[in-house]
């Protein structure tokens, strides 16, 4: 298979980039770009050292010194045996960085920074390619880490909390090298080496003692091209991923805008829509929706860009976008709007500004979510005393939106459940509501045959007969609410939204009949987000599967067949 061919199978996400690069690398360590007429490992060596001689000379390098031997441990795990390897700090001068980075005067040329982005100097440190390495951890408060290498050449100026490992000779090793070199191991050869406690640092004198290979310049060669088509694949994937975006993002606001135009639509179109008889602005929705739901499988290329299709689904729900109104639907469940005693204890201002946003449909009321459900309570304040058996009691991790996660359940006594059942026992179908904390904003269902209390910073909201529990859980799980409650909450570190906005949040009412048919399109397209997720995830893992077994193939050396196996 050539290298692109290789690619192709593989894949352009980014982290599988980052494995070809190292595979790349570990191929050249391991030999399979020598030739069979190129320089042995001792001429190699041979060379290193005539070319330390004349350095020396010169007056560029100090007067030898014993170097430490390389042995198998100083090796990542990868690599076996050292005898092609020297440590860093003989084949490439290792200098600090001198341009204090918030000192920097704005200039003509690159200031290399920790940062991905280059910044700009009016002096230069260094002329010559180097392979840059931050002497900092990346992270700081006692973890060792490293998010980045640089690789730099021409006239350039370096932060003074980086280091340029600039080679001796060019034509023994390279700088691009001994970039993708110590970019694909870094975790073994440079984090490893960090110390500190509060500040965890690397010193130039562990870097010098890194191991790195010799490699012939062939082998080299081999690299800088593989490097140079990595490069392009990067690129090339950066510009596909920017359009996808854009298309995708485009193509779900025009479903969520408030009011889906019917301009410029042709005749053909409509008649392939099949919404022949509906309003311009009906067949307009239905002609984008269908180019979103026929286009998003090719336009969404990673698992996480699901979840955007996830809250645009739950969006278009919400505002009667998803099915169509039918006006034989029985109206009646708004008559049975049964508010619970504290239903005026609702922030009528901010309910006021949200609903005047929405746009209804003409067959939709909006209402407070205290007219929508019988009981609202909020859960005792108090932690319990957890039994090893007994009765549940749920804490804000076990809620999910939709979901709620019962695989390590937590228990109370049946003395702490009734004291804590003393306003409201919950039942089936009732929802529990999180209000305060890292996961507010999420409800879920009570599913049927279930006992149980409430922990902490939770709510239980018992629907009327006028929306379905179903719907309602709908409703609070969908950017529509969770948007508004995250504008609302008070607290800092601890976020919550209070009460009296939580009874006011602004619920859309559709006919009873109309809510069972959303939410039967709400399962239906998550069903079908799932299964495209899937098919993302299984793709992704067999692409990775290939690249970590093509990297141990790479990495591990051949074992001689016995004589009797022949």
């Amino acid at each position: 298979m050539n290298a692109e061919g290789l690619f192709r199978a593989i894949g352009d996400a980014p982290d599988h980039i980052s494995g070809l690069r190292k595979l790349a690398v570990a191929f050249a360590i391991g030999g399979v770009f020598d030739g069979d007429d190129d320089q042995s490992i001792e001429s190699l060596f041979h060379h290193l050292e005539e070319t330390k001689a004349t350095l020396r000379g010169q007056g560029k390098l100090p007067k030898k010194k014993t170097s430490l031997a390389v042995l198998k441990e100083h090796l990542p795990d990868a690599f076996g045996d050292p005898e092609r390897f020297v440590p860093l700090g003989e084949v490439a001068k290792i200098e600090k960085g001198k341009t204090g980075i918030k000192q920097a005067k704005p200039g003509d040329y690159p200031l290399v920074v920790t940062a991905a982005a280059r910044e700009t100097c009016d002096h230069y440190d260094f002329d010559a390619a180097a392979a840059i390495i931050p002497l900092v951890s990346s992270t700081g408060h006692g973890n060792a880490s490293i998010n980045r290498l640089h690789y730099q050449d021409g006239q350039f100026a370096l932060g003074t909390i980086l280091v340029a490992v600039l080679p001796h000779d060019p034509t023994l090793t390279s700088a691009r090298f001994l970039f993708e070199y110590l970019s694909a191991f870094k975790e073994e050869l440079l984090v490893s080496r960090m110390t500190g406690t509060a500040n965890v640092t690397l010193t130039i004198g562990r870097i010098a003692e890194v191991p790195v290979p010799l490699l012939t310049a062939r082998a080299q060669s081999k690299v800088d091209e593989l490097m140079g088509l990595c490069d392009r694949l990067e690129a090339a994937r950066a510009a596909r991923e920017e359009v996808r975006d854009k298309l995708t993002a485009a193509s779900l606001a025009r479903l969520t805008a408030p009011d889906v135009g019917s301009t410029d639509i042709p005749d053909q179109v409509t008649e392939a829509s099949g919404a022949t008889g509906t309003t311009p602005t009906a067949i307009a929705f239905q002609t984008h929706a269908r180019f979103a739901l026929d286009t998003l499988s090719a336009l969404t290329s990673r698992p996480d860009q699901i979840k955007t299709l996830r809250q645009t689904i739950l969006n278009l729900a919400v505002r009667g976008k998803l099915v169509e109104q039918d006006s034989a639907d029985d109206r009646n469940n708004q008559s049975s709007l049964r508010p619970d005693k504290e239903a005026e204890n609702y922030d009528q201002r901010s309910f006021a500004e949200r609903a005047e946003s929405f746009d209804l449909p003409s067959n939709w009321t909006i209402e407070p979510l205290s007219r929508v459900a019988g009981r609202i309570v909020d859960c005792p304040h108090t932690t319990p005393k957890w039994t090893e058996k007994g009765v549940l009691c749920i804490k804000t991790n076990q809620v999910r939106a939709g979901i709620l996660d019962l695989s390590a359940p937590t228990y109370v006594s049946e003395e702490t459940y009734q004291i804590r059942i003393e306003r409201l026992e919950p039942k089936a179908e009732d929802i529990l509501y999180i209000r305060e904390g890292g996961v507010l904003g999420v409800g879920c269902r009570i599913p049927p045959n279930t006992r149980l209390c409430m922990g902490q910073r939770l709510m239980l909201i018992r629907t009327n007969n006028s929306i379905a529990p179903i719907f309602l859980e709908l409703c609070l799980n969908s950017p529509w609410i969770a948007d508004f409650a995250a504008k609302k909450t008070t607290g800092g570190a601890a976020p919550r939204v209070n009460m009296s906005l939580v009874r006011g949040y602004p619920i859309p009412l559709p006919p009873l009949a109309e809510q069972h048919r959303i939410v039967a399109k709400v399962d239906a397209l998550m069903a079908l987000c799932s299964r495209l997720e899937a098919a993302l995830t299984t793709a992704d893992t067999t692409r990775t599967r290939l690249l970590n077994a093509l990297l141990h193939e790479a990495l591990t050396p051949a074992t001689p067949i016995p004589e009797a196996a022949e």
